[in-house]
């Protein structure tokens, strides 16, 4: 008979153990991504909320999850890092919620024809994003379906974004198109 191996906790013993606690705090788990193929082994838990992660809620959120995942049985566990990270600006916006929580960021998008606009996201609900998109020089919302986008990307930008574009985000949910 082998030896008792000290074992990482599997994805779902991750997320029973934490989704509560992330939820009363306001966010909820994105994944877990365990990697126990680098040295020490790797814990990442992707967190997200409406109003985003910052650098105090990562913190705070990594020393809930760390508590919470100490309650494992220390002897039966093997050592691991544990990171709490936010989505991040390079993952696809995939979702309503993501669509949401992007409002005012640029994004790009592919469309099912094969076409791509790129715009601000405004108003986003019922199934549908509207993003203010400049078309030489002339702004309007437009908006798309989400089941019409098979990739959408935030893009990051080095200056502030042009306030009219900042005023037609904000107008996009009041049944404006410019």
């Amino acid at each position: 008979m082998a030896p008792d191996v000290p074992l990482l906790p599997t994805q779902q013993q991750v997320l029973e153990l934490l989704d509560g606690e992330f939820a009363r705090a306001g966010y909820e788990i994105e994944d877990v991504v365990i990697n126990a193929s680098v040295r020490p082994p790797r814990i990442t838990v992707v967190a997200d909320g409406d109003d985003g992660l910052d650098l105090d809620t990562i913190a705070a959120l990594s020393h809930t999850a760390s508590q919470a995942l100490d309650t494992l049985d220390s002897g039966a566990t093997a050592p691991y890092v544990l990171e709490v990270t936010s989505r991040g600006v390079d993952r696809p916006l995939t979702e309503e919620k993501h669509f949401r929580r992007a409002r005012t960021r640029k994004v790009e998008a592919v469309l099912t024809d094969g076409s791509s606009v790129t715009g601000r996201i405004g108003h986003t609900g019922d199934g549908a994003v509207h993003l203010v998109v400049n078309d030489r020089g002339k702004l309007s919302v437009r908006p798309i379906q989400l089941s019409d986008i098979t990739k959408a990307v935030v893009q990051v930008e080095f200056s502030p974004p042009n306030q009219r574009e900042l005023d037609l985000v904000e107008q996009s949910g009041k049944g404006s198109d410019a």
